[in-house]
């Protein structure tokens, strides 16, 4: 025998048109870009010579990838889906987080 339940189908069990989501692909999309601009900054800064300091601690930027994509995500998401406003906010909150790395690696 199957575990099975009987469902009753009533007309107020109908899902509202009005429901939106908010989707995190570009959310997801906008935390990337940010983690690469942020990756850049420092040769804007050093130069070449940045290369040979990334040549030890690239385990360490690269985590930060995931979390610049989460990042993204979840503003996107807080600010209801508004691309402009979750841009700027991913992109400050990614660069600061790239940027207190590299100084606390600097020593």
């Amino acid at each position: 025998m199957r575990n099975s339940e009987n469902y009753i189908i009533t007309g107020s069990d109908t899902v509202s048109a009005n429901d939106e989501t908010t989707w995190s692909f570009p959310g997801a999309f906008v935390g990337f870009a940010s983690w690469l601009m942020a990756l850049g900054i420092p040769f804007l800064f050093y130069g070449s010579n940045t290369l040979f300091f990334f040549l030890y601690t690239w385990p360490f930027f690269l985590a930060l990838m995931p979390v610049a994509v989460v990042v993204g995500i979840a503003l996107h998401s807080l600010l209801n889906g508004k691309l402009l406003y979750s841009s700027l906010c991913t992109v400050m909150t990614v660069v600061a987080m790239v940027g207190l790395l590299f100084l606390w690696l600097m020593g």
